[in-house]
This record gives structure tokens, sequence and C-alpha cells, in this order.
């Protein structure tokens, strides 16, 4: 009979699989989804449904994780897992049936990923944990590199897939979840129980809710329309909604703390973050969503936008090209993921997740010296080199964060970890799209102005000196032939007549138009590559600096199959012998 520690390591991971495979085939796929609904990437408000399909789901999480996190800790987390294996799977089903297009089309397609995101969310706050309570502390390492192994397995599949089903019918992408969900929601509910200890007569802390959830809620919504052209500005950092939202979402999450300390049953457990190695872990795994939340949009525009078109590849092929040449990454974090996981429970986290930061590091600092038409071999050692990093980092840091609580906090704690991890993507996609605006808005007028003069077409320097620098991104990530787009779109069929024939057809051609903007987006790009570099740094010191492993362990051999070794336990600071409590180990 098989242990029923498999049964809970087969269903979280089949969760897992499902996010990650949405994820990517989404990223992948857009290009043909916003086609699929007649999205025009130059009109104003195309860019904000791009930023809003990307981050909304991130958002949500993010809000919700916490919250879902104490509700699972005080009515199960097994029930709340289940529910949303549920949720993850009509909301695949809403997305395929997305009945409008144009502006309407995209909001619908932003409410349906938030109706994913809600299942996600259940997933997310209770996978971790689930395992935590399921393996003894000497194979979670292991158990978790096998769940972060699926994670990324999951993200090459949706790659690929997203490639060939793009180019088939852009509705196709929503359905590779849908029997996923159904089989994974059918065998949750068979097969899982929940063994989490649970203290009863709990509350749920309103106030505390409010605060935290409206507070990050006004903070991730600043910074996805503080990205967004704004008047003449190419960004909104100045448009006082955003600064409002931003000052009054910090204020609240101030008075989150303090709530926190008052109420009777708080939402989190604030000592938690008195534990030394619960915080450095958690705060690392921030620092590493930081780095690398934006860095894989941003390989995805270069790709897409520019490397592959300018080395013969059509527009209509590149979003599956562009999946294949990423497949280094995920092929480093596939086989060091679960390498790093066993050996974590060995060895300790401190060590394995502090070097895997630092090559990752490197890996950047790497990535900033390729030219815009680089060799793809040196590439790919570089995205192997990246993801082998993230590989040794992610199980023995989530390990390690959840071997440090209380088998009763394990839900929020693991809500909280996985808020700080999401809460990272958003702000890395919000540095990185900053850091590439900023320079853009600086450098591209004077390429366009000189690629065109260069090419014969000096009548339309000033139309693409004003095409802000959003929708160049925009329409090169969707693989839009831009200059014909702007000259059909814009009404300049009376400037186009003007340019000799020869010369159209250059400009219209796959390469002038990559050529026009490489410059500058790889000036941009090293920036912010120089930026990721310096966060996995700071991630690294964190993750040195979180101390002696320590591990909470009340499973005894009749739910795991295995005898807990012999070792001091401690119980609110007192040795005691028998089932347990805490043990810690020096690194």
């Amino acid at each position: 009979m098989v242990q029923y520690k498999w049964v809970a390591l087969s269903n979280t991971t089949l969760g897992v699989l499902m996010g990650s495979i949405n994820s990517t085939i989404i990223l992948i796929s857009l290009p043909a989804i916003f086609k699929g609904i007649h999205l025009d990437p130059f009109l104003g408000s195309s860019f904000q449904y791009l930023l809003w399909i990307l981050m909304g789901y991130m958002m949500v999480t993010a809000v919700l994780l916490v919250t879902i996190g104490r509700l699972s800790d005080i009515y199960g987390r097994v029930r709340l897992f289940n529910l949303g294996f549920l949720i993850f799977t009509v909301g695949s089903i809403l997305l395929y049936l997305t009945p409008s297009t144009g502006d309407l089309g995209a909001q619908e397609l932003i409410i349906f990923r938030i109706v994913q995101a809600i299942g996600g969310s259940f997933l997310m706050a209770n996978s971790a944990a689930i395992i935590t309570d399921s393996f003894p502390s000497n194979e979670r390492g292991k158990a978790m590199g096998i769940n972060q192994v699926a994670a990324l397995a999951g993200s090459l599949v949706g790659l690929i897939l997203g490639g060939i089903l793009a180019s088939i019918y852009w509705r196709d992408v929503f359905l590779v979840s849908v029997p996923v969900g159904i089989f994974g929601t059918v065998w949750s509910y068979w097969k899982l129980k929940d063994h989490s200890k649970r203290h009863t007569n709990q509350k749920l802390d309103i106030p505390g809710n409010l605060a935290f959830a409206g507070g990050l809620t006004l903070i991730l919504v600043a910074i996805t329309y503080g990205l967004m052209p704004y008047k003449s500005s190419a960004m909104g950092w100045g448009d006082p909604y955003v600064q409002f939202s931003l000052v009054v979402g910090v204020i609240m999450l101030i008075a989150f703390v303090f709530i926190e300390r008052v109420v009777e049953q708080p939402m989190f457990n604030l000592s938690l973050f008195r534990n030394r190695a619960f915080t450095t872990g958690s705060f690392a795994s921030l620092l590493q969503s930081m780095g690398m939340g934006g860095l894989m949009f941003m390989i995805i525009i270069l790709l897409q936008g520019i490397w592959l078109p300018l080395h013969g590849y059509s527009y209509s092929s590149v979003p599956f090209w562009a999946g294949i040449y990423t497949i280094p990454m995920m092929l480093g974090f596939v086989v060091f993921g679960p390498i790093s996981g066993a050996m974590s429970d060995k060895m300790g986290a401190r060590g394995i997740s502090t070097f895997g930061l630092l090559v990752s590091a490197v890996a950047f600092i790497f990535l900033s010296t390729l030219s815009y038409d680089f060799s793809y071999i040196p590439f790919a050692l570089m995205l192997f080199m990246m993801g082998s990093g993230m590989g040794l980092f992610a199980a023995p840091n989530i390990t390690a964060v959840m071997n440090s609580v209380p088998p009763h906090l394990r839900g929020v704690a693991s809500g909280m970890r996985s808020t700080l991890q999401n809460t990272g993507q958003t702000m890395s996609m919000g540095i990185f799209f900053t850091i590439v605006i900023v320079y853009l808005t600086r450098l591209l007028p004077g390429a366009f102005s000189a690629s065109l003069a260069k090419a014969g077409a000096p009548v339309l320097i000033p139309v693409f000196t004003n095409i802000p620098p959003t929708s160049a991104l925009f329409s090169a990530f969707l693989g839009y032939n831009p200059v014909k787009t702007i000259l059909e779109t814009g009404g300049l069929s009376s400037l186009a007549s003007l340019i000799p024939p020869a010369v159209l057809t250059t400009l219209e051609g796959k390469i002038w138009f990559p050529t026009a903007i490489a410059g500058s987006f790889m000036s941009s790009l090293r920036v912010t590559f120089y930026a990721g570099s310096l966060i996995f740094v700071a991630g690294a010191i964190l993750s040195l600096l979180r101390g002696k492993r320590v591990v909470y362990d009340e499973l005894g051999p009749e739910e795991t199959g295995v005898e807990p070794p012999e070792e001091v336990r401690i119980v609110d600071g007192k040795p005691v012998s028998g089932e347990s409590a805490v043990k810690t180990e020096s690194q």
C-alpha cells in the first residue's frame, strides 16, 4: 500500500504542475490571444490590459494568500486545497469561453484570470504546508525538490504547448489546464486527508484581514498603474492617484502591524518574524522573486521582438521558438532542484541556498555582456546557469522556512511566504519595466530618427519619435509588423505614398523595426540585469544570515512510516522526550 505521504505529494505536485503550465502557456501565447480578440497594440488602453493579464494574477494571489493560510489553519488545509482545484478549473473553462473581442474581451480575460487566481491562492497557500505535515523532517527537502521540479517541468510544458497551440487556435491554450484540473479535483477530494494540527475555537481577524488586503492591494495597483503612460509622460509615477494609493497602502500595512499586536486572535502571528530562520528565508524568497519575476518576460520580449525576427523567423512563429529557446533555464532548475532538496535534508539550507543565489547573480552579469545579435550557445549556457542557481535555492529555502514554524501555524506561514514571493514578482515587473521604459523614453526617438534617415524615409521621423515606448514594446512582444500597423491604422497612407516602394518594403520587413529598437532595448536591459544581480546578492546575504536549522516535527511513525531520529526536542523552551516539538541543529 502506498504510504500517505506520496499521495499527498502527488496531489500537491499536480496542483503546482497545473498552475505552472498555466502561467507560462499564457505568457508565451499572449500574441495569439491578443490577436484572437483583435486588440490593437497602439491603442492607449492596450498596454494596461497586457499588464493586468500578467500582473493581475500575481496581485490577487499576493493579497489572498495570508488570509487563506489563516483560514486553512482554522478550517483545514486539505478542505481549502481541494476547493482551489475546483475554482481554478472553472476559471480555465471560463477563459476558453471568453465571448467578446476588443476592449471588452480583454476585460473578460482579466476577470476570468482573477477567478483562476482565487483558485491558485488556495493551492499555493496550502501545498507546502500539506507536504510539511505529511513528510518527516529528514525527507521534506527531497519532497519539496520534487514539487519544485514539477513546477519547472510545468513551465517547460507550458512554453512548448503554448507555442504549438497558439499557432493553431488561441482559445486552445486555456484548455490545457482543464483535464489536469478535473483529474486533480477528483483525486484530491478522493484521496487527500487532513493531518494538520489545529487549535479549537479560532476566529477570523476581520480588521487585520481588511488592513492587510487593502494596503497590499493599493500598493500593487499603484505599481501597475505607475507603469502606464500618464498625460504626456511615458509612465504614471507622477499620477496623483498612484502616489495616493502608495501612501495609503503603506499606512494601512503599518496599521496592520499594530492591529495584529492587540487583537485576541491575529490573522498572522507576528511572533513568527522573531523566528530568524522563518524571517530570513521568507525575505530571501522575496528578493529572489524580485530579481527573477520580470526576467522571463524581458527575455521573451528580447527573443520575440528582436532576436528571432533578426534571425529569419516569421512573426507568427516567434512565440513557439521563444519557448524552445528558453528551455535551458528550465533544464537547469530541473537538474538541480531535486539534488539540492535532497542535499538540504542532510546539510541544511544555508550553504546551498546562498550559493544558488550567488550563481544566479553571476548569470545576470554574464547576460549583461550580450549584444542584441548574440550567438545562441553562450546565451543558452547563461540561461542554464540562471536556472541552476534558482534550482539550488528554491527547495532548500522553502523546506527551511516551513520546518521552522509550529505545525498549527504552517498554513498562515505558508501563506505569508507565498505572499512575499508573489509580491516580489509584482515588484520585479515594476522595477524591470520602469528601468526599460525610462531608458527607452530617452533613447528610442534618436534611434528611430537615425534608422529612418538611413533607410531613406525621413518623412516618417515625426511619426515614430512620438510612439510611446510602451507601444513599441507591446508591438514587439506581440509579434506585429509594427510599421505596417502604424501606417494602416494611423491614417498615414498619404505619408506612405511619399516613400519609395523599395524603402517601404524594407521598413515593413522583418529586419528594420527590430534593428531600430535593438540598441536602445539592450542598453535598458543591461541595467535591469545589473539590478537583478544586486538584488540576488542581497538575497544571498539574507540566506547566509539564517542561522541554525530549526525543525518542528509532530509526526509519529504511524503517520509517516519513518521513525523520527532520537534528538533533543524542545516544547515551550523545555527539553522533553517522546513525540514532539522542535529540534535544532547547526547547519
